[in-house]
């Protein structure tokens, strides 16, 4: 079989990696793919949001499964348009990918089905929305209803930091028009954990337990990012844990989706906060998620493809999950300014080949990385996910830091306290 996956980041690195293990595929296709990526795969350049010509690829190269890693072709209607055309390819519809698309329909979605989540309001006019935020006295979250790429949340202390995120959002258009209705809702504190699952619309399994660190600075602190690490397991999702989560989340949010006549199939992700209430939904995104992965995939004892299918085919009552028993870690290394502004083009050092670092147990995925004459260099705000597997988590973590420690760069960034949660 041939795989053509899409996208180009550390996710779809780990995706390729995985997939290319399989003893069902001849070969694998990467569109836009990276430099790390063309270790396992063929790049393919075409844009992500190239449906057309991503669909033309695959019907003229005879694409068995397609894998779609980011959210943005998926909130297109890439898997419609697929199917329409008689290709196999894994993902939720485009209504199924609002519950990400779209902030407001998630967030009705979950209080109409009664699931739990923060208390929140929708506005479409920034005035009553500042003044809204003005009158609270308590921490506040903005949220920009659109896509963002992981960084339309914005965590406010008061209602007047609330105010001036309202005003940055809808007035200046930092988020260009994902930001022209948003959700401010109630600041949850606790632990935040992610729960993946594949489901076939009917069927879940879930992945292990996973923990990402979004703040781009040591501590937890500082604006949110795309993620700044993650391992696997996350001891604070017990057994117990999960098993609530399982049955008072993720099964009413698969019914509530069927009910709204958007049957999801694919990968489901719930971003979730563990309150002294219990579990409440942060997020729901219609991918993996992005360090999540690639810790998740050195665990996966499974062949991946097989999943794949049966998602697609309604058959996963048929499958079960094997997971390794030891921990896994992802170090992102970033480029100095992210989620900013940053320089592109820094030469890296201390990789011995695109992809790998001679260094037991560990996984150099890239993210944004190119061929600068004859070198390896920066592309992107996240460039490498350092992935060590260990017995557990220190072990993993010691493992991942000793090969951050030999890679270089010009204004490298990451930071030394991932997994720091598991202690």
């Amino acid at each position: 079989m041939r795989v053509l996956v899409i996208g180009g980041g550390g996710r779809e690195h780990a995706l390729c990696w995985k997939i290319a293990q399989s003893q069902k595929v001849d070969k694998v296709y990467c569109a836009p793919g990276n430099l790390g990526i063309a270790s396992v795969a063929e790049n393919v350049d075409i844009p992500v949001d190239d449906i057309d010509a991503l669909m033309v690829f695959a019907l003229e190269n005879k694409i068995g499964l397609t894998v779609v890693g980011p959210e943005q072709p998926l909130v297109a209607g890439i898997v419609d348009r697929f199917n329409d055309k008689g290709l196999r390819i894994f993902g939720p519809s485009r209504n199924a990918a609002e519950i990400e698309g779209s902030k407001v329909f998630c967030k009705d979605l979950l209080a109409n089905y009664e699931i739990p989540t923060a208390a929140y309001k929708v506005f479409d006019c920034p005035t009553e929305a500042m003044q809204y935020a003005a009158d609270r006295n308590g921490r506040l979250v903005v949220k920009v209803n659109g896509l963002a790429a992981g960084k339309g949340v914005l965590i406010c202390s008061n209602g007047e930091e609330a105010a001036d995120a309202i005003k940055t959002v809808m007035e200046e258009k930092a988020f260009g028009d994902a930001g022209n209705q948003i959700v401010v809702e109630e600041f949850l504190e606790g632990q935040e954990v992610s729960l993946l699952a594949f489901t076939d619309g009917k069927i879940l399994r879930t992945h292990d337990s996973a923990q990402a660190h979004k703040a781009v600075y040591d501590g937890d602190t500082g604006p949110n990012t795309g993620g700044m690490g993650a391992y696997s397991p996350a001891a604070v999702l017990t057994e117990k844990l999960k098993k609530q989560v399982i049955d008072e989340i993720m099964f009413p949010t698969l019914r509530a989706m069927e009910k709204e006549d958007c049957l999801y199939k694919g990968l489901l992700y719930a971003g979730l906060m563990l309150t002294k209430e219990g579990p409440k939904v942060l997020e729901f995104n219609a991918r993996f998620g992005d360090p999540e992965t690639q810790p998740l995939m050195l665990r996966l004892q499974n062949d991946i493809v097989p999943i794949f299918a049966a998602c697609i085919d309604g058959t996963l009552d048929r499958h079960t999950l094997n997971w390794k028993p030891e921990s896994a870690v992802c170090v992102v290394m970033a480029s100095k300014g992210y989620p900013g502004s940053y320089e592109k083009g820094k030469p890296i050092s201390g990789l011995n080949a695109a992809g790998q670092i001679e260094i037991e147990n560990v996984v150099v995925f890239h993210a944004g990385t190119k061929s600068s004459d004859g070198k390896i260099a920066t592309s992107g705000g996240r460039v490498l996910g350092v992935t060590a597997l260990g017995k557990d988590v220190p072990s993993a973590i010691s493992t991942a830091y000793d090969a951050v420690s030999k890679i270089q760069w010009d204004g490298i960034h990451y930071r030394k306290d991932i997994g720091h949660r598991a202690y």
